[in-house]
């Protein structure tokens, strides 16, 4: 198994449509992306959370699959509207 697991800090030109659409699009990537088992979102309500303020966790059969995701069409396509609206940070290991 490989874990997947990223924070946005939200930049202040972000609305809440573009934060619900963020959570949609992400959720939708289920039985889509090959290798994808589950994906979960939702605030990120840590009193440490260092202004990222939406978390994310997606586990995948193992790391082909998770870099094959990062390449995918779907996961392009959300980035080329999302990336200018987040300072993104990632954490990914092996379980």
């Amino acid at each position: 198994m490989f874990i997947h697991i990223f924070g946005f800090r939200w930049k202040p030109e972000a609305t809440d449509e573009d934060k619900a659409r963020a959570g949609k699009e992400i959720l939708a990537f289920r039985g889509v992306i090959p290798g994808l088992e589950d994906v979960k979102v939702g605030p990120n309500l840590s009193p440490r959370g260092q202004g990222y303020e939406f978390a994310g966790l997606m586990t995948f059969t193992d790391r082909a699959a998770c870099d094959a995701y990062s390449i995918h069409p779907a996961h392009r396509k959300l980035l080329q509207w999302l990336l200018p609206l987040i300072e993104p940070v990632e954490l990914d290991f092996e379980a």
